[in-house]
C-alpha cells in the first residue's frame, strides 16, 4: 500500500483553478520521487453552493475506496500549494496520528473566527488554543482516523442549512465571521478527543503575503498609505518553507509609478513553480 496525496480541484467557474495545474505538477514530481500516488479530485459529489468543497472533502476515504485506490496514509492537500522539490517525506514524521500544521499567520482572524464558531455552534465544547489552531489545507490521517471523518460528514449533513445561514446573516461582536469548515474541525478536533501530531510551519507555510514575504511596498498618496507591488520579484519566500500555500494574497491596485502585472494567486503561482521546477 503507497502513501496517497489527495488534492481536490474541481472547478468552479470562477478562475479558482486556473494555477491550480502548477500545484498538480509540483506534488506529481514529489510523488514520484518519494514513491506515493498522487489522487487529484475533480469531480464534486453534491451541489457545491450549499455543499462547498471543503465540507466535501472530509468524504476522502470514501472516494479513494470507491476508485479503488488503496493507501495507508493520505495528504489531503489544498489545490492553492506549491510543493518544494527538496522537502522530506512527512508521511515518516506523523507517528501514523493525525497530523497538522498550526496556523501561525492572523492570529486576530484565527481568534475572531474561535470565538464566533464556538458562540454558535460550539458552547460547550472546549475552545482550542490559539497555538493548537492548525489549517486545515494540509492533513494527514490514515484508516484509524475514518470513524472522525464520518463524525465531520454527520455534523456537516446535519448542519450545512444553519452553518451557511449565519455565516450570510451573523455577526459576533459587530464583525463578520470568517471561515466554516476550518474552524469547526478545529473544535470536532476536540469535541472528539482526537490526538493531533503537529508539523513544524515549513509543512504548511500560510499567510505568505501577511508575513511580508512578498515584494510589497506602501506608498503615501493624498487619500493614505495604498500598498502596490514592487517591481522586483524575489522570492523570498522559496527558503522559508517546504509546502508553500498561497492563501489570502489581494489583488493588488498598480500605483502611480507600477505598471507591471497584477501580483494574484495566480502570477505567484505560476512563478514559485517555474523558478523551483524550471
Amino acid at each position: 500500500m503507497k502513501n496517497v496525496v489527495f488534492i481536490p480541484n474541481v472547478d468552479l467557474g470562477d478562475n479558482r483553478a486556473t494555477p491550480y495545474h502548477y500545484s498538480v505538477k509540483s506534488w506529481q514530481k514529489w510523488c514520484d520521487k518519494n514513491d506515493c500516488e498522487l489522487v487529484e479530485w475533480t469531480e464534486p459529489m453534491m451541489d457545491t453552493t450549499t455543499f462547498p468543497i471543503i465540507y466535501q472533502r472530509e468524504w476522502v476515504f470514501d472516494i479513494l475506496e470507491h476508485n479503488e485506490v488503496d493507501y495507508d496514509q493520505v495528504l489531503i492537500i489544498d489545490a492553492d500549494t506549491i510543493v518544494h522539490p527538496d522537502c522530506p517525506n512527512f508521511f515518516e514524521r506523523t507517528n501514523h496520528e493525525y497530523t497538522a500544521v498550526v496556523s501561525n499567520g492572523c492570529y486576530e482572524w484565527v481568534m475572531r473566527s474561535m470565538n464566533a464558531w464556538g458562540h454558535f455552534m460550539f458552547p460547550d465544547v472546549e475552545k482550542p488554543k490559539v497555538w493548537e489552531y492548525f489549517n486545515t489545507g494540509f492533513i494527514i490521517a490514515n484508516k484509524k482516523h475514518k470513524p472522525f471523518f464520518k463524525a465531520i460528514q454527520d455534523f456537516y449533513l446535519e448542519n450545512a442549512e444553519r452553518l451557511y445561514r449565519i455565516r450570510a446573516t451573523e455577526k459576533y461582536e459587530g464583525m463578520a465571521i470568517p471561515s466554516t469548515g476550518q474552524t469547526c474541525v478545529n473544535f470536532l478536533v476536540k469535541q472528539h478527543n482526537i490526538k493531533v501530531n503537529y508539523l513544524p510551519e515549513r509543512f504548511n507555510l500560510v499567510d505568505i503575503f501577511r508575513k511580508s514575504l512578498l515584494q510589497y511596498s506602501p506608498t503615501y498618496i493624498s487619500c493614505g498609505w495604498h500598498n502596490s507591488w514592487t517591481s522586483d520579484d524575489v522570492l523570498l519566500f522559496k527558503d522559508a518553507g517546504y509546502v508553500f500555500h498561497f492563501s489570502s494574497i489581494p489583488d493588488a491596485i498598480p500605483s502611480n509609478d507600477y505598471s507591471g502585472p497584477i501580483k494574484d494567486v495566480s502570477y505567484w503561482m505560476e512563478k514559485t513553480y517555474k523558478e523551483l521546477y524550471g
